[in-house]
């Protein structure tokens, strides 16, 4: 059993109430989606990740999640700890000198995926919204577009599209999704259901073809920081100027407001921010699953995307921090284990 089932039944019972409201019930454990047993060589959880490219380290006054996911992430090691080496040893060496807040504060300079153990804090998966424009009535048939990769956002498009959305999953030739070759039972199932349209962000031409897809979306799902955006001509007051009735489901690693949408989170090092771990005896923090805060997320950013699909909300973004989802999530079990 997952260690965060109470939480995922939680929100898949939201999900299912929400989505018998609409006439057409979604069962997400029969979606199969919110776990990737059986796609990855996956170990046990402890310091070490479950897919081994995450590590909890120790400063030299608290605890990081350093997550080399990507092969840019390791290239950016030996500036992280100028040139004091490339690996994981020295990563421990250097980190146990120096302080969370310089860490973390470098890699956020990098774009190095790190966090300290527990910072994030949230009490309840209620994510803020950012409006932009007075709320309007939903059209009779919901269009979603799907800009996001890998796994929460893409899961918060499947169950739009179970639900009977009419979605949409945009993806950039020039940067595909990953999880399409090194997952591709769990890539099937997340995006098997939504309309395949493949685009280059680089290509102007393109660009305006997402633009004015965008003007047209009831629902848009991303998943990048917004630094992104501006380059795409899609900044947020641009894209809420031609489309009021939007809902933007920004789903980000850290929040999309201020000096937190500068950092890059994947699963397991936000689910460390939000303090979802467990505590050995000695004071030590344990990784519980693998990125469990992907699936927390993704189920959380659907919830919000069914209250659009019923008339709630518009011209809003509404801004899904990881970190964030697994802080609720923690708080969830905690509140449990105390009965």
């Amino acid at each position: 059993m997952s260690p965060i089932a109470p939480v995922l039944e939680r929100l898949s019972g939201e999900i299912a109430a929400l989505t018998t409201g609409l006439g057409r019930p979604v069962d997400v454990a029969a979606l199969d989606i919110t776990d990737r047993d059986g796609e990855l060589a996956l170990g046990p959880p402890g310091r070490i990740s479950c897919n081994r490219a995450c590590r909890l380290v120790r400063g030299a006054d608290g605890w990081i999640a350093v997550n080399l996911a990507r092969a840019e992430d390791q290239e950016l090691v030996p500036a992280w700890l100028h040139g004091e080496g490339d690996d994981w040893d020295a990563i421990e060496r250097c980190a146990a000198r120096r302080t969370v807040a310089d860490l973390i504060g470098e890699a956020i300079l990098l774009g190095l995926p790190a966090a300290r153990v527990g910072e994030a804090a949230s009490n309840d998966f209620a994510p803020p919204r950012i409006c932009y424009a007075p709320p309007s009535a939903a059209a009779p048939r919901i269009r979603v577009f799907d800009l996001s990769v890998l796994w929460a956002g893409p899961l918060c498009g499947a169950i739009l599209a179970a639900v009977g959305a009419d979605v949409t999953r945009v993806e950039n030739r020039r940067r595909p999704d990953r999880m399409g070759e090194t997952m591709p039972g769990l890539f099937s199932r997340l995006n098997g259901a939504k309309a395949p349209w493949s685009l280059d962000f680089g290509d102007p031409g393109d660009l305006k073809q997402l633009r004015d897809a965008v003007a047209t979306a009831d629902i848009i799902v991303t998943n990048a920081r917004p630094r992104v955006f501006p380059a795409l001509g899609l900044e947020p007051e641009r894209v809420f100027a031609r489309n009021p009735r939007l809902v933007w489901i920004a789903v980000t690693g850290h929040g999309w407001r201020g000096a937190a949408g500068q950092r890059v989170g994947f699963g397991d090092d936000t689910a460390a921010a939000g303090g979802l771990v467990r505590w050995t005896d000695d004071g030590e923090p344990r990784f519980l699953g693998d990125a469990l805060s992907d699936p927390v997320t993704g189920l959380t950013a659907a919830i919000v995307g069914l209250r659009a699909l019923d008339g709630v909300g518009g011209g809003e973004l509404v801004d899904v921090s990881m970190a964030a989802c697994a802080a609720a999530a923690a708080h969830k079990l905690r509140a449990e284990a105390r009965g």
